[in-house]
């Protein structure tokens, strides 16, 4: 049996430090997302070390995002888009669900490897970043699968995929790296973790039963369900994610003038 104790507040922080203080016997771990290699570099403390406080475990799910524009906006392809956007610099709005977020630095990437200059609109959340995108008041997304049943009612346009590979959601609509911008990916990921020292037997135990429930068609249907990929990995993968995103983040964040809180 598994008790989940959900731990909100301070970016995710207070359930970090909770985890990485805990015993290292393989019975406290860390369920997490991406903020655990961002929040270093958007807050001026918090209470871990990815690296040095944390075993890795497995890879859990990851989700890429969607690039959409508002059919006013006068671009149908990514070049259009970097074209427009070069030629108006700082007239197109981009939506995010929040400062620091998946949606956003997707976006600060994305004006980092292609030079454009775009205005970042922050929401609270998805709910009214959609509205907004779809009625116009902002330009553009990188959207979650929550903007996809508006591409298919065509009030928003989809111009690619954040992904190394194409999305089984959209197979027919390109990666933003095959569309003009090489080398560019943004893939939001979970990931199990234990606290430091836990011994590698019950690193390796738990890694192999996280396989196997992933590996369940139950699994792979709910998280499908979400937009989700069952993406495990070995202890030694997810180690070497969690160090090239945290020098990844780091230089978007930095490069952005986003300051710590």
């Amino acid at each position: 049996p598994v008790f989940v104790d959900n731990r909100p507040g301070a970016g995710g922080n207070i359930g970090v430090e909770l985890a990485a203080k805990a015993p290292a016997d393989g019975y406290t771990l860390l369920a997490m997302q991406t903020s655990l290699v961002i929040n270093p570099s958007l807050q001026k403390q918090v209470p871990y070390d990815p690296v040095r406080d944390f075993e890795p475990i497995s890879k859990i799910s990851s989700y890429m995002f969607f690039l959409v524009v508002h059919p006013s906006t006068p671009v149908r392809s990514v070049q259009q888009l970097i074209s427009f956007a070069k030629a108006k610099p700082d007239q197109l709005t981009y939506a995010s669900v929040g400062v620091g977020s998946g949606t956003h630095l997707a976006g600060e990437l994305f004006k980092s490897m292609t030079g454009v200059r775009m205005i970042h609109i922050p929401y609270k959340g998805s709910g009214p970043s959609i509205i907004d995108l779809v009625g116009g008041q902002v330009a553009l997304s990188f959207g979650s699968t929550s903007v996809l049943p508006h591409v298919k009612t065509k009030k928003l346009v989809l111009l690619g995929v954040s992904g190394a590979q194409r999305s089984s959601f959209v197979p027919e609509t390109p990666t933003i790296a095959e569309s003009g911008v090489p080398g560019y990916e943004v893939m939001a990921w979970n990931a199990l973790f234990a606290p430091a020292a836990t011994p590698a037997p019950i690193i390796n135990r738990l890694n192999a039963l996280v396989r196997q429930g992933l590996a369940h068609p139950d699994s792979k249907a709910v998280m499908g369900a979400q937009g989700l990929d069952a993406t495990p990995s070995t202890p030694h993968e997810l180690g070497e994610l969690i160090k090239t995103e945290l020098a990844k983040w780091s230089k978007v964040i930095k490069a952005a003038g986003i300051k710590p809180e």
